[in-house]
């Protein structure tokens, strides 16, 4: 039985980044279909982006960001260099990748390694390239590609799928119409997906 999950991200999220080795682990044990729908934080739905959050809340965030960052031993800043990172971009290009049948979640994860690992600058259109060309992928046809009608639209429809699935942080796995919000209800989700086997 093929199982398929709806997979919302941020392409700035440091816990998307995180939960994407247990996400590729989960991929191979259920032999999971998913399905990407880059996306933001959704305000219409309560989600409230970080630098808008009280101190006291940021500094929460980032302290929990260094515990799981050593608890699965995965390299991340706690405040890269360029971060904030208006998400679209990276977003479009995943997309476009996507429509092209590649592999778009690792390039997904490549650009997340990027920002929160390497601290490098993914709102410049030439770090985007050299990350899709070193994931194997055409990075200028991808760029190209993200500008097109096509995948603006679908960009779009990503915003309002995620807005209708109820979802307000992400990450956020959406199976059998059960969300999943966070890379740390992983369990949860590798649960539910067993008890379907």
């Amino acid at each position: 039985m093929t199982k398929e999950i709806v997979y919302f991200h941020s392409l700035s999220s440091p816990w998307a980044y995180l939960g994407g080795p247990e996400l590729h682990r989960l991929i191979k044990k259920h032999d999971l279909k998913v399905h990407l729908r880059p996306t933001t934080i959704l305000e219409e739905n309560g989600g409230i982006p970080l630098r808008s959050r009280p101190d006291a809340r940021q500094e929460y965030h980032e302290l929990e960001l260094d515990r799981w960052r050593k608890r699965l031993n995965i390299p991340l800043a706690l405040r890269p260099a360029h971060y904030p990172a208006n998400p679209e971009f990276s977003a479009r290009m995943v997309i476009a990748a996507d429509t092209l049948g590649w592999n778009a979640l690792r390039l997904s994860h490549a650009l997340l390694r990027a920002l929160w690992s390497e601290e490098r600058d993914i709102l410049d259109a030439a770090v985007r390239v050299d990350v899709a060309n070193t994931e194997g992928m055409n990075g200028a046809r991808l760029l190209e590609m993200q500008e097109s009608d096509e995948v603006q639209a679908l960009w779009e429809q990503s915003h309002a799928e995620a807005s209708a699935a109820g979802v307000f942080g992400t990450p956020t796995y959406v199976f059998e119409g059960e969300r999943f919000w966070g890379q740390d209800r992983l369990t949860f989700l590798d649960e539910r997906l067993s008890e379907r086997s």
